[in-house]
């Protein structure tokens, strides 16, 4: 086990109804904020007039910043930052899942900084301040209520470029988890949080780092809560006891808990953004074609840590005289498990053409000159393989 400093600094306030305080909850923290919030969906099931009222009556003056789409732009963070300095705004409130809380995050951290959005990105410079970002989450998935990262997609040219980074001064000062808030979620905007929730998992859980086993447990705690549970939110929308567990299960995966005292991986989420940059793939199905492939891929890199996963996580029956064949029959479950979602497991399901390979390839090691990944080191041509494994 590695060395390592964990802080939390983000106040959680979970349960049904919980939303209703978000007045008298952001008060002492900032008085002027900016609301930044989704399409239509909030505020046809009348979530932003309550968000509303509740400030009013807590004396918050507040902005507006609404309409941000899935797999965030930049144009709209350019906005956010001109109105919270045009107007002296002191806070972000974010009102949605994680493209909205990304969006608020990445005008928190430039609003006070005299140079361009992307420059923290591409890694020119490093935040120095932050104002304070509380978010009222409504999709569990990104895991971004409670975590030190950003990601935004810039459009440029003909190849739009996904990019995040990382900061202590980003995570939320307080977010409100209100389960009750996702009845209404499309099944397949639920499946595929529920595939990105696994995904932050699986990155941490694929380390070449021994003697993690307790971090190993959590883990895969987390995995069965969500396998568990994901199929009866599909099937019951108003399962309250799911909804929560799913939930709770996305901000464990994220906010760097499952991380302490090993290194991640986080090649799959390379790969798999550069389909959501290019074509606007949902992030949750795109992780599920990939990581399946991903899988398949560096599995004899550690044959013995597969075979833990799917005895472990899916209940498969150990070969001890054939690691190999367990392993890969864990693998084989998880494509299924995402399978049984109604998610695309392979590019075949998608309008993503054979001939974008060689693009998003890449796109995801800066045209070959990085590799990508901690538990089997990536080329550009392994990035190319996999998407191949993934037709």
């Amino acid at each position: 086990m590695k060395n390592f400093v964990y802080s939390q600094p983000t106040e959680i306030v979970f349960g049904a109804g919980t939303h209703q305080e978000i007045g008298q909850r952001l008060e002492p923290i900032a008085r002027r904020v900016l609301l930044v919030y989704g399409g239509h969906s909030a505020q046809k099931s009348g979530l932003l007039d309550r968000v509303r009222r509740s400030l009013e009556a807590s004396g918050i003056h507040w902005r507006e910043l609404g309409g941000i789409q899935p797999n965030p732009r930049l144009a709209p963070v350019e906005a956010g930052i001109d109105l919270v300095r045009r107007e002296n705004l002191e806070g972000l409130l974010a009102v949605g899942g994680g493209s909205v809380i990304d969006t608020a995050k990445a005008i928190a951290a430039v609003a006070p900084y005299p140079g361009e959005v992307w420059d923290f990105f591409c890694g020119k410079a490093v935040p120095q301040q932050c104002l304070p970002v509380v978010t009222l989450l409504t999709i569990p998935a990104a895991g971004s209520e409670a975590s030190d990262s950003c990601v935004l997609t810039r459009e440029q040219d003909e190849r739009p470029i996904k990019k995040g980074f990382h900061t202590p001064l980003i995570r939320p000062r307080l977010s409100i988890l209100d389960p009750t808030l996702t009845y209404t979620l499309p099944a397949y905007q639920t499946a595929a949080g529920g595939v990105d929730i696994m995904a932050h998992v699986l990155e941490r859980y694929f380390t070449r780092e021994p003697d993690v086993d307790l971090s190993d447990r959590l883990c895969e705690a987390v995995l069965r809560t969500v396998i568990a549970h994901l199929p009866r939110a599909l099937e019951q929308p108003d399962d309250y006891s799911a909804r929560a567990q799913l939930m709770w299960a996305g901000t464990l995966a994220h906010n760097d808990l499952l991380s302490a005292g090993r290194i991640g991986d986080w090649a799959s989420h390379a790969i798999a953004h550069q389909p959501s940059a290019l074509y606007d793939m949902t992030h949750g199905a795109a992780l599920a074609i990939v990581l399946p492939a991903w899988m398949k891929y560096v599995y004899r890199h550690d044959v013995a840590r597969f075979a833990r996963f799917a005895v472990r996580v899916w209940g498969v029956e150990d070969d001890f005289a054939a690691p190999e064949k367990t392993a890969l029959e864990g693998i084989r479950r998880t494509e299924a498990f995402f399978a049984s979602l109604g998610l695309p497991t392979c590019f075949s399901h998608t309008d993503i053409p054979y001939s974008s390979f060689g693009k998003m390839a890449d796109l995801a090691t800066a045209n070959g000159s990085q590799t990508i990944g901690h538990f089997a080191e990536l080329t550009r041509d392994d990035v190319y393989e996999i998407y191949h494994l993934a037709l």
